[in-house]
């Protein structure tokens, strides 16, 4: 009903703006969020020392990062699944898959039940390739993007995914759910795989971890692609779509005397 009623309606990515036009049968104005890289990187205050405590017990393990807080659209079993057939295929070397969240309940913002991601890492065996740091502020994310080897994401539902610009800025190579919106966030800065096979993310993790020579391409696609997003060009695309509309409604107005007799 919002979306009938308003005059003109904008979306984070044309993914989404597609999304909803196959919805609702309304057209949608795609404006990207934007990104600060000297923002993202201002706060130098170190992690918190149970943080830090958990990332240097992960030393010379392959680390997975995924930033989120938890539901179901982001699709955590996936991910816990490829992290089990990912520890068979690594050899000696171990995998950590870093998490900003618990996989408690309790823990976590909204009515999304964590429970059945919890009792999988149980039944799996990998509560110690699971590592929950639980929420991390904003500004401290840059150190923990830093800190890893690979993001990764499994969503399976999304309408911008701000991580993966994050990662991208950051250096880190990026695996990535085959959706439309992460190919249009990403492009060739990003490994992507079906979103619901956990054989083919660790497939293309183990991929990743064994050739230097594709990070390193990565990581540099990523940073270019990284500056594509800027919260100015997001302003000025407001800007002209709010202008399009100011002037659509000055042209409706009557004009002043119009109609009267001389």
């Amino acid at each position: 009903m919002s979306i009938e009623h308003a005059d003109c309606t904008v979306a984070p990515s044309a993914a989404f703006a597609g999304e909803l036009k196959d919805w609702t049968g309304f057209d949608a104005v795609a404006i990207h969020h934007g990104f600060d890289h000297n923002a993202f990187v201002r706060d130098r205050t170190p992690l918190p020392a149970n943080v830090q405590r958990k990332l240097v017990e992960t030393n010379g393990a392959l680390r997975l990062l995924f930033v989120s807080h938890h539901n179901y659209y982001r699709n955590f079993q996936t991910l816990i699944r490829a992290v089990s057939l990912l520890r068979k295929k690594l050899g000696p070397r171990k995998v950590r898959l870093i998490l900003t969240c618990r996989l408690r309940s309790q823990d976590n913002p909204g009515s999304y039940c964590a429970d059945s991601d919890a009792l999988l890492v149980q039944q799996l065996g990998v509560s110690e390739e699971v590592v929950e740091l639980g929420t991390i502020p904003y500004g401290l994310l840059h150190q923990l993007y830093q800190s890893c080897d690979l993001y990764v994401t499994p969503a399976y539902a999304e309408s911008f995914a701000h991580p993966l610009v994050e990662a991208m800025a950051s250096g880190l190579p990026a695996l990535a759910s085959d959706l439309p919106v992460h190919r249009e966030i990403c492009g060739e800065a990003a490994l992507y795989f079906n979103r619901f096979s956990p054989q083919q993310l660790a497939d293309r993790l183990c991929e990743l971890a064994s050739l230097p020579e594709l990070r390193r391409s990565m990581k540099q696609k990523g940073r270019r692609r990284s500056n594509d997003f800027s919260w100015s060009k997001h302003v000025d695309e407001l800007l002209s779509v709010a202008n399009t509309l100011v002037g659509k409604c000055v042209a409706a107005l009557p004009r002043q005397g119009a109609g009267k007799q001389p």
